[in-house]
């Protein structure tokens, strides 16, 4: 075993508390977010409410899911987020795939255009044009077929593929399989790792996204979750909420009086993150080697 001289001591406890503030730094702010959405909102306009809640309250949540708006942009959000990683994570591994066959004639050609696309894009103005030049306004394939294809997730399946034995597809082009059931038999089954951490970054960026809603979707139904948050965050939600009250509820409108725009927006965005963060436990294992064996190749 080794001994720590007093220098090294020193140090590791310099690093565990650097860490530690570190991880509270990061931590502090969605536990704030999840305090003051437990709190009531009329007590949080006071002011102190920091890591407990001072009176305690399940009314912003009850307002959140009683609107039928980020109900369904919250169906919204899950539908982009599934369909638009399976299916950005098929159609990249796929042309990953290809682009390991030496064979395929103009391979570097293909290889230089993608890398170029990294660095330089048409910008948001082209590329709106094009959007609706394909009829994909007001749809929700708005969300999906523009991201079908990442560069950067192709460089990374492709590396991870050229890593893999050679044996194992010769073996089973003797056996009679054809590039497609290699493909599915065989490279996807070893994939694993990769094709885990790669589908939590792709989810995460579809179920973030709420820029392009914004550009792209004018039919209220087919916004996600986070579009709809940003407008609450830029609108008067209470008083949208107030109009929509039956002023013959007084208990309701008893209700209304202790929520502010920025509980029920906390309320909002507690909704919108705690679900892509219970997925992380799932992929965690997967994080390092799918990455490293997907980046580094001798």
């Amino acid at each position: 075993m080794v001994r720590l001289g007093f220098g090294d001591r020193v140090m590791q406890v310099v690093i565990y508390i650097l860490l530690a503030l570190l991880a509270f730094v990061t931590f502090y702010p969605f536990w704030n977010g999840l305090v003051i959405s437990l709190n009531s909102g009329s007590d949080t306009a006071l002011g102190g409410v920091t890591f407990w809640p001072r009176d305690f309250t399940l009314e912003n949540y009850e307002i959140v899911f009683q609107d039928k708006r980020l109900l369904n942009g919250f169906g919204i959000s899950v539908a982009r987020t599934v369909v638009g990683t399976i299916s950005s994570i098929l159609v990249t591994s796929i042309f990953a795939y290809g682009m390991t066959k030496r064979e395929l004639i103009g391979r570097k050609y293909y290889m230089v255009m993608c890398i170029i696309t990294m660095y330089f894009g048409g910008g948001l103005i082209p590329t709106f044009m094009l959007v609706r030049s394909l009829g994909l306004m007001d749809s929700f394939w708005v969300f999906i077929i523009p991201s079908l294809v990442s560069v950067w997730n192709m460089i990374i399946f492709r590396t991870f593929f050229q890593g893999l034995p050679n044996g194992l597809e010769e073996s089973a082009k003797i056996d009679g399989a054809g590039n497609w059931g290699i493909y599915f038999r065989i490279i996807l089954p070893l994939s694993g790792p990769v094709i885990a951490t790669l589908s939590l970054f792709t989810a995460v960026a579809h179920w973030n996204e709420w820029f392009l809603p914004s550009i792209y979707i004018t039919k209220e139904e087919l916004l996600p979750i986070q579009t709809i948050l940003r407008q609450i965050l830029n609108s008067n939600i209470m008083s949208e909420q107030m109009s929509q009250l039956d002023s013959s509820s007084a208990a309701a409108l008893s209700r209304m009086q202790s929520v502010t725009t920025k509980s029920l927006s906390m309320a909002t965005m507690i909704v919108a993150t705690l679900p892509i963060i219970m997925v992380y436990p799932f992929v965690q294992k997967h994080f390092v080697k799918g990455v490293l064996v997907g980046s580094l190749k001798e």
